[in-house]
């Protein structure tokens, strides 16, 4: 069975929000956890589910998208999805995967989800390396019994 990556869409527009659930229904490999309006509710959910990718809308009541970002601990990846293009080198300062300015077509949307596909499935891959090789060194019981060095030259 294929894995099934978790998304967050947070829009203060419901019209917004519900082209993105519409867009997502079509995806095989992400499945959407969470719908938030506000990033304090995008907070709450993100910590609940953790997912790994959000479909984030920048200019919201109460905290933007670019502050929900700053408070969190990890980022998942992030898709930017708004009506504002001064804000896109901004996006890409923070690790942003795209930069989609509404309104976007289902093709443009389909690009960004693969290129989020590849960079979680790269992110994934990498921390289970690493895991693999802590578990590795935590199994090698062999000590070193001398060192040699060279003094001088």
């Amino acid at each position: 069975m294929m894995e099934k990556y978790k998304v967050i869409v947070i829009d203060d527009e419901p019209l917004a929000r519900q082209l993105l659930l519409n867009f997502m229904k079509e995806q095989e490999r992400f499945e959407v956890v969470a719908e938030c309006a506000d990033g304090f509710e995008a907070i709450k959910m993100i910590r609940q589910h953790l997912p790994d990718l959000i479909l984030l809308d920048i200019q919201m009541p109460k905290i933007s998208g670019f502050e929900l970002l700053e408070v969190l601990d990890e980022s998942p990846c992030i898709i930017f999805t708004t009506a504002f293009e001064q804000y896109a080198l901004k996006a890409f300062e923070m690790n942003a995967v795209d930069y989609l300015l509404k309104p976007f077509s289902k093709e443009r949307f389909h690009t960004g989800l693969e290129k989020a596909l590849s960079q979680i499935i790269a992110k994934k891959t990498t921390q289970e390396n690493i895991a693999k090789l802590n578990e590795q060194i935590q199994n090698e019981k062999g000590v070193i019994d001398r060192v040699i060095t060279r003094l001088g030259s």
